[in-house]
């Protein structure tokens, strides 16, 4: 009886404290849209101020943020080329429906290829060329890679439907040994043939987050390689996008070559 009668005791007192913990997890989602077009955001800051709390939107636009502050609580929502705004949320019940405003963003890009540290695109000592996420996925084009060739001062010769070689001074040609191309800092040569072929080995649609192009000579931070300019690829950071992600492609290859026939054309990401 003596047991059971401490046991219960201390249960009582246990119990205040865990529900206080308990209540004090505050779970806010919702999604995000453009307000112009009603497609969904993604990569969207959403931040609890003076907090180190935050979370940021899927590829579906997305968000939940778990808190232990109380409500009402504001909000903090961020996105590059829209006007950031904040909202206060009293209660956590539904879904929010929130929408951004586009603005403009000419000159607050953020590049490192000029100096290989973050700074932005207008205090940058050199030319460079930037294509960030939303221009990759509004480019209507069979690979993201053919974008390169849209840029001014770039020369695209197409191999094939996946071998295109950029350069950006001197002859073009198919294979191209003085430019470099680096993934995430690691040089995405192929072994032997001492050039980059296109993006077979490179960085999918799905895990692709900006492209950087330097046009002209980058020895100096590059190496050798870059005297016809460097071509630098980011990937998607993991904390940013976060989830699971999939791509099917398939199609069909040489349509009107005699020679070799039709063929399957298949990707998986």
């Amino acid at each position: 009886m003596k047991h059971f009668f401490c046991f219960s005791v201390s249960l009582l007192l246990f119990l205040p404290i865990i529900a206080t913990q308990v209540y004090a997890q505050t779970k806010i989602l919702g999604i995000i849209t453009d307000k112009s077009t009603g497609i969904p955001i993604s990569s969207v800051t959403i931040l609890i101020p003076a907090t180190a709390e935050g979370t940021f939107t899927d590829d579906q636009g997305k968000f939940v943020l778990t808190t232990s502050h109380q409500l009402p609580v504001n909000l903090v929502i961020s996105a590059i080329g829209y006007s950031s705004d904040t909202i206060v949320i009293n209660k956590s019940n539904a879904a929010l429906q929130i929408t951004l405003s586009p603005s403009e963003v000419l000159g607050r890009e953020i590049v490192v290829a000029a100096s290989r540290v973050p700074e932005s695109i207008l205090k940058s000592p050199v030319s460079i060329e930037h294509i960030g996420l939303q221009t990759i996925r509004q480019t209507p084009a069979s690979s993201y890679y053919d974008i390169i060739g849209n840029i001014k001062g770039v020369n695209m010769i197409t191999s094939g439907l996946l071998f295109s070689t950029p350069t950006t001074r001197g002859f073009a040609g198919s294979g191209n040994t003085g430019m470099n191309q680096f993934v995430d800092g690691m040089d995405n040569q192929s072994p032997g043939l001492n050039f980059s072929v296109s993006n077979v080995i490179g960085i999918s649609i799905l895990d692709i987050d900006n492209m950087e192009l330097l046009p002209g000579a980058s020895s100096a931070l590059y190496g050798a390689g870059g005297t016809n300019g460097t071509l630098l690829m980011t990937s998607k950071d993991p904390f940013q996008y976060q989830g699971l992600s999939a791509l099917v492609k398939g199609g069909v290859m040489h349509v009107s070559d005699p020679e070799h026939g039709a063929t399957p054309y298949q990707e998986y990401a």
